[in-house]
């Protein structure tokens, strides 16, 4: 059904409804009109990385891990994998009669805000730091999840609009403030790129204000989502948001001109209780029929789009179609294509015939919890890493276990239960060839706040550092002589300053999904070779970054940086040896038209690899961002010895850049562009021995 029909159809619906009824479906939960035969809608559902919250579901690696695979063609196939089992989900829920939360076909994903801070908790929720990145990994995602087919398969929503990310602690009175060259250079691009590229059906508003205004009632959502960007889908809060309008932000007196300031500004849907006031608004005259009005076509259109009073041809889905042999397959693939490897001296893949003694260590090696993130759904299997490791390294290898340590630890009263697990590991490792130590943080440790269990409340983290129960237990591998490979499993940047210097392999494998356990293993033992990129910088630590609640991008992100990381964004080595041999630019008047580099790479490895080719840019214009900006990537996949011709377009919007009064400008003179394995800078080329073709347009 396209837009128009529906909007047809929604019109005439809503045209039979009283005012009261017109008020009663912009809540989330809204209520049944039995006498205009509409069932009740929860609206509030969730597939960040697999459908969440609504029981058995295929479970992906969480966003973060996803923004590492580099992998656009991936995510399309993992938005149409949640789409069909969020489908199957609904309509097996709606047959029986059960229309609650998390059993619709809104989706409130994906999560595009930038990840501006590595302390922030809901970073792991992100594809990463680079607009661009976040671009081209939510708009397949988006299109996968809608599909394209008669009817809409379910309606993502991009979250959260705009210039949110942490601290989580303060988001409901927090005011960000940022100038409009950062607005429209940083933060706004991925909102863009899903409204006029994917066409995402809704848009989330944020907790905090924006330079002044509450996300949630702000004048962006007018003048620039839908006058600037044509948006034609709906509007919707972050949950409760529109009461802190009132009680946090001040900006409002009450829950009546909280309901009708977001109304008034565009905010369709409610997600939380403001809107039952919002006929108290109306009787004051603070709303107009025809706003309610407004808001309530737009909610059905969505509705009428995904075919809910018709019969669809998703129809036929059921739980057969959840969590099937072929979901499973996407989902390792995507995992196996997550993992990063950031330090290898030769110790990976590992030699079994040396190895015969492994000692698996740390307290994320045998935990579920931090396979899967926050904002997950149930898996029917779940493999940890110890249980990969076994597998991967077969029956001939002997595999000996300890927990080593809490993953944190507050209450002294067990510092005894710390000691003898310290024990225990050094005993286990006494009589180990190798050590693999699995560290890192889960859903308790960095998060969003108020999530149930999070330790430190807000779900930020206070810094970089691992908790102290694991630096002592990393002091204690290192002590031993023996030597470690260690696996990370957090969702963002922890301090690796010591494990660079001691640690012959490092791994960062995020929160992998709940058989995730498995491509670890399998990556450890040389069954998969890996391929990921680090989709943020990896800092040293904290010292150089601006504070946490300063929203100005100099200092941050490797496009603003100014000090060298550990590891840069972009980078990520590989079992294999490919190098670029050539790149050429090819079209005319680029600023214009864009551009396609073909570019000759070759494997000279002895082993198949995949590698991610990356194309940066510099324009020779004041206006450009201090360093250079990702503009273009693919995933290159090569037979050892094989040589591949690829091609890779560059748009013309990449050849424009921002002035200080936000607006896109062609830059003057020349732009260099940079193609490689990695970013063009010193730090890259030292850690890979491999440095970037330029080209000058």
């Amino acid at each position: 059904m396209n837009r128009e029909q529906a909007i047809r159809r929604a019109k005439e619906l809503v045209g039979k409804m009283t005012v009261e009824e017109a008020v009663s479906q912009l809540r989330y939960d809204s209520p049944a009109i039995e006498r205009l035969g509409i069932p009740e809608y929860n609206w509030w559902n969730e597939t960040l990385h697999g459908v969440a919250r609504a029981g058995t579901a295929t479970s992906f690696p969480q966003a973060i891990g996803l923004g590492a695979a580099f992998d656009t063609e991936l995510m399309e196939e993992i938005g149409g994998v949640c789409a069909s089992e969020g489908r199957a989900k609904y309509n097996e829920y709606k047959a029986n009669n059960d229309r609650d939360i998390y059993k619709g076909l809104t989706f409130w994903s994906p999560n595009v805000n930038l990840f501006r801070d590595p302390r922030w908790g809901r970073g792991q929720e992100t594809y990463g730091e680079d607009p661009y990145l976040i671009s081209q990994l939510a708009i397949p995602f988006i299109k996968g999840l809608q599909g394209d087919g008669e009817y809409m398969k379910t309606a993502a929503c991009a979250k959260h609009f705009a210039v949110h990310s942490g601290p989580e602690a303060l988001r409901h009175e927090f005011n960000a403030t940022c100038s409009v060259k950062d607005l429209n250079e940083t933060y706004l691009p991925a909102f863009e790129a899903c409204v006029k590229e994917a066409k995402v059906e809704s848009v989330m508003g944020a907790y905090n204000r924006t330079n002044g205004e509450p996300c949630c009632g702000h004048s962006y959502l007018q003048d620039i989502i839908r006058d600037k960007w044509g948006f034609e889908g709906h509007i919707v809060s972050d949950c409760w948001a529109i009461r802190d309008f009132h009680e946090r932000h001040k900006v409002t007196k009450n829950n009546e001109e909280s309901a009708a300031l977001a109304l008034n500004k565009g905010c369709d849907l409610n997600c939380g209780c403001t809107y039952l006031h919002l006929m108290k608004a109306y009787n004051k005259g603070l709303v107009t029929e025809e706003t309610i009005r407004r808001a309530a076509v737009r909610l059905f259109t969505t509705r009428f789009i995904l075919g809910m009073f018709d019969e669809t041809e998703f129809d036929g889905l059921t739980y057969l179609d959840v969590e099937t042999k072929e979901n499973i397959a996407v989902a390792k693939r995507a995992s196996d294509e997550s993992i990063v490897m950031l330090k290898n001296d030769g110790i990976l893949p590992v030699d079994k015939d040396k190895n015969k003694v492994i000692a698996v260590i740390g307290p994320n090696a045998d935990s579920r919890a931090c396979l899967v993130g926050n904002y997950y759904g149930t898996s029917s299997e779940y493999i940890t890493a110890l249980e990969g490791i076994r597998n991967a390294a077969g029956e001939d290898t002997r595999i000996l276990y300890s927990e080593g340590c809490d993953l944190s630890l507050t209450k002294p009263d067990v510092l005894s239960r710390e000691y003898h697990r310290i024990a225990e590991a050094e005993a286990v490792m006494k009589r180990a060839d190798l050590v693999i130590l699995v560290i890192g943080l889960n859903e308790t440790l960095e998060g969003e706040e108020g999530d149930e269990g999070n330790q430190y409340k807000s779900g930020d983290k206070p810094d970089l550092l691992f908790p102290k129960t694991q630096r002592k237990l990393i002091d204690t591998v290192i002590k031993s002589g023996k030597p470690f490979i260690t696996v990370v499993m957090a969702g963002s940047c922890m301090d690796l300053s010591a494990l660079a210097d001691s640690s012959s392999a490092i791994l960062q494998a995020w929160y992998p999904g709940a058989r995730g356990g498995q491509s670890i293993g399998d990556i450890i033992f040389g069954k998969v070779n890996p391929s990921g990129k680090l989709p943020v910088t990896f800092y040293k630590d904290t010292n150089d970054l601006p504070d946490f609640e300063d929203y100005s991008m100099k200092g941050r992100t490797y496009r603003y940086l100014e000090s060298d990381p550990l590891y840069p964004f972009g980078f990520g080595l590989t079992y294999g040896n490919m190098d670029i041999i050539s790149a050429e630019a090819f079209g005319e008047d680029p600023k214009d038209n864009g551009l396609t580099i073909k570019v000759s790479i070759r494997n000279s490895g002895d082993i198949d690899a995949t590698e991610v080719v990356q194309v940066y840019m510099k324009a020779d214009d004041p206006n450009e961002v201090k360093n250079t900006r990702l503009v273009a990537f693919t995933r290159v996949t090569l037979e050892a010895g094989a040589t591949a011709n690829i091609d890779i377009a560059v748009s013309k919007e990449s050849f424009t850049v921002v002035n200080e009064d936000g607006e896109r400008i062609i830059p003057d003179g020349n732009v260099n562009l940079y193609v490689g394995l990695g970013q063009p800078d010193d730090l890259t080329s030292r850690l890979t021995g491999k440095r970037p073709l330029t080209i000058t347009v």
